[in-house]
């Protein structure tokens, strides 16, 4: 048998916000979209091509995107094809999708800045009449 090698790298941004959700043995669980661009010379024109791919967190990792992610955050995913096939109203359907090891936030979601509380001079209170020696 021939040696195969299924691993994919992409880098894009979410095309909708991360809904985590829970299998019945309480696993985190959660899809992502991904669109990745691709910048190509036709000619003397550029031309601007996107590709969406569906991504499956587990884990941990699900849990993250959930929590530090939201459309149009900038990430990197590692893993691998998985080929999803199903029957629709007579007809085989199937669809490639990835199942990512492995998720790195490069641009993760923007923490809101809270209104901070307009500084207290301290009260020094120590009382120096009665020296400790």
């Amino acid at each position: 048998m021939a040696a195969s090698y299924n691993r994919v790298i992409l880098i894009g941004n979410l095309t909708r916000d991360v809904e985590l959700r829970r299998t019945p043995q309480g696993t985190a669980v959660c899809d992502i979209g991904l669109a990745v661009n691709e910048r190509r010379k036709d000619g003397d024109q550029w031309v601007d091509e996107t590709v969406f791919v569906d991504v499956t967190l587990w884990h941990r990792t699900a849990e993250v995107a959930n929590e530090y992610t939201q459309k149009g955050s900038s990430v990197m995913v590692e893993g691998r094809l998985k080929l999803d096939t199903w029957e629709s109203d007579g007809q085989k359907r199937s669809k490639l999708r990835v199942t990512a090891d492995r998720l790195q936030l490069l641009g993760g979601k923007p923490v809101e800045q809270k209104a901070k509380p307009a500084a207290v001079p301290a009260i020094d209170t120590t009382d120096y009449s009665d020296p400790p020696f």
